[in-house]
């Protein structure tokens, strides 16, 4: 039973730092990221539907992303969208795709996307440390209820607060490395 318990618990951390890595890739760096578009949504036909669903999204060189659009006639609305997101980069459109070039980071700036990773990844270990405590809920649960033993529930909790530091350890290592990658010039 505390086995189901621990995979579930794995499971449910591994999602966690999935969930921050994928946060830390619409943070904008000093070049150009396809993930960097991913929050985007754009009004299509009345919808919010996300840029990734509308066109094709590429980084041909370190500083330039292009986006070309499925449908021809989204290229203003796509445009839009891109010009009123907090990303601060200038559209220009050649009729078939549009480029975006990626300027380099102010030193302010830096130090700004270096705080938000350290938010972001707070809240990434903040869900981790959420689901071992739910865990640890439900194995003492077990334990009253008599259907695992203190000694069982011991091991359970050494291997819980385990790989939670395994997790969080992750998610420090993922910091890190977008934090390097932003301070890069």
């Amino acid at each position: 039973m505390e086995k189901e318990l621990l995979d579930d618990a794995r499971h449910r951390m591994d999602k966690a730092v999935e969930a921050v890595n994928t946060e830390f890739n619409t943070v904008r760096s000093g070049r150009a990221s396809e993930g960097l578009l991913d929050r985007i949504h754009v009004d299509y036909y009345g919808t919010s539907t996300p840029l990734r669903q509308l066109a094709n999204v590429a980084a041909p060189e370190a500083r330039l992303l292009s986006v070309q659009p499925y449908d021809k006639s989204a290229m203003r609305s796509i445009e839009k969208a891109i010009m009123e997101s907090d990303l601060g980069l200038n559209p220009s459109n050649d009729g078939t795709v549009i480029r975006l070039p990626v300027p380099a980071l102010t030193e302010e700036r830096r130090r700004d996307l270096v705080k938000l990773v350290h938010r972001l990844a707070e809240d990434g270990k903040v869900a981790v440390r959420n689901i071992r405590r739910d865990c640890m809920k439900d194995l003492k649960d077990l334990v009253h209820e008599g259907e695992v033993g203190e000694d069982a529930e011991k091991r359970a909790e050494e291997q819980l607060q385990k790989l939670t530091d395994d997790h969080t350890h992750r998610v420090d290592e993922l910091v890190k490395k977008k934090e390097a990658e932003i301070l890069e010039v």
